[in-house]
């Protein structure tokens, strides 16, 4: 998410911190330079116009141009105004009973699969969410969120087949609600290709009637400036107090986020960043801030993880790896945890200082896919003793994972050096520099 704004801003900043001595021509030509990038990234012009201001003031005073680190010193003033740009003002859901929250926005902005997310959120928390299905118009709706609800065990209120009035829809919901010891309630709405009137008043009649606690706006964050619009003319016609972007991983841009916080003045409160359903998270705006910047985000990695491992399983991996007896389960078992933390992009963006090291480097997740077929491919005994795989072994590897020898040599000669680079901590060290892009690697994965 933000990779090409996060690639231009620590491009600018890396030239900054290479002056011993700042000038006021130097920070004009970064916060040109920063502009422009703002702009490029589908940052709306008065608001990248206004931040670039308001960054400038406290960059040109004597404090920064005559401290010993002022390249530092306009970082740390730009980190902070950007984490106020993104929701200075965040604030958790209100969810004091009747927790009814009204999921809004256009069709194809992934509002029935938020919705879920939503729940299985909610759910992880220790609440007691329900979905319940009121887009009575976009075919195969109702049973969309049905088929989700039962993936991540969340009841689900569908209405009567051919049913098209939303009120009655949410009064039978409701009654169903009182059986069902809930805690948390989703309402996912209609939407249309783009706002109308009845679109506006069927979800004015709804909040009228639901009086939710929570309105919030999902929104496309790939869809750029029209994102905007969109959350303003919905701001505007029946008022929301939060907004959730979705498809935040597939959008390098990500400059409609800055955009819609500050147009609507609403938090944004959780972001989509996958298409698993646990691919969702709150939106922190000083961490987010701190990932655009390339210094990573320690708290969230921390808390995927936590989420992600078994303790005892981390433990006994650990203690494999100091013995060098790691073998390809472990590494099966690692892939398997850094997938359940969002995949191993998402992993690296939130180390800090790993923002320049992932430029140029595949991090295809298909490749990813590869080197798990060709590790189920192996016997038990092949994943416990890689050594003995030699090139009738290699052939059949490759023939039963769908991939060519050569994939399956180059994953065997990673893992060999590895094992190797495990019994020196130094050497660990040339790994790390070696999947950064260097090493001869040529910055790709070998396989």
């Amino acid at each position: 998410m933000f990779n090409s704004l996060s690639d231009n801003l620590q491009e600018t900043f890396k030239k900054l911190r290479g002056h011993g001595k700042l000038s006021e021509k130097n920070i004009s030509d970064a916060l040109r330079e920063i502009r422009l990038a703002l702009l490029e990234a589908d940052v709306e012009f008065s608001v990248a116009k206004d931040f670039i201001a308001r960054v400038k003031e406290q960059a040109m005073g004597e404090t920064v141009l005559k401290s010993i680190k002022p390249g530092q010193q306009i970082v740390k003033i730009f980190n902070d105004e950007l984490a106020e740009l993104l929701g200075g003002d965040a604030a958790p859901l209100d969810l004091n009973p009747p927790a009814r929250i009204l999921m809004v926005g256009l069709n194809g902005a992934g509002k029935t699969t938020t919705s879920a997310k939503l729940a299985l959120h909610l759910r992880k928390e220790g609440r007691r969410p329900l979905l319940i299905a009121c887009d009575l118009y976009r075919p195969a709706a109702v049973e969309q969120l049905v088929t989700l609800g039962k993936q991540i065990d969340v009841p689900v209120f569908r209405p009567e087949p051919g049913e098209t009035d939303v009120l009655k829809v949410a009064k039978a919901a409701l009654k169903w609600a009182e059986d069902q010891n809930g805690t948390a309630f989703i309402f996912d709405t209609a939407g249309r290709q783009e706002v109308d009137d009845a679109l506006i008043e069927e979800l004015k009649g709804l909040k009228k009637f639901l009086d939710p606690r929570e309105t919030l706006l999902v929104a496309d964050s790939a869809t750029g400036q029209q994102a905007v619009s969109v959350a303003e003319t919905f701001d505007n016609s029946i008022g929301v107090t939060g907004l959730v972007l979705t498809k935040l991983d597939g959008d390098a841009r990500g400059g409609a986020a800055l955009s819609m916080r500050t147009v609507t003045n609403k938090p944004i409160k959780f972001a989509g960043v996958g298409e698993k359903m646990s691919d969702f998270e709150a939106f922190v705006p000083d961490r987010m801030a701190g990932r655009i910047l390339g210094m990573g985000d320690v708290v969230g990695l921390v808390e995927a993880a936590a989420e992600a491992m078994d303790e005892q399983e981390a433990l006994r991996m650990a203690e494999r790896m100091k013995k060098s007896k790691f073998d390809f389960d472990d590494f099966l078992a690692q892939m398997r945890m850094m997938n359940k933390m969002g995949g191993l992009q998402n992993i690296l963006g939130m180390m800090p200082g790993m923002g320049d090291k992932l430029k140029g480097v595949d991090l295809d997740e298909k490749r990813m896919k590869h080197v798990e077929a060709i590790v189920l491919s192996m016997t038990p005994k092949e994943r416990s003793r890689p050594e003995i795989i030699k090139a009738s072994r290699r052939k059949r590897i490759a023939a039963g994972s769908g991939t060519s020898v050569t994939q399956v040599n180059g994953l065997l000669k990673q893992f060999g050096q590895m094992r190797k680079m495990m019994r020196s901590k130094g050497k660990m060290n040339q790994m790390m520099k070696q999947f950064g892009g260097g090493g001869g690697m040529g910055g790709k994965l070998p396989f």
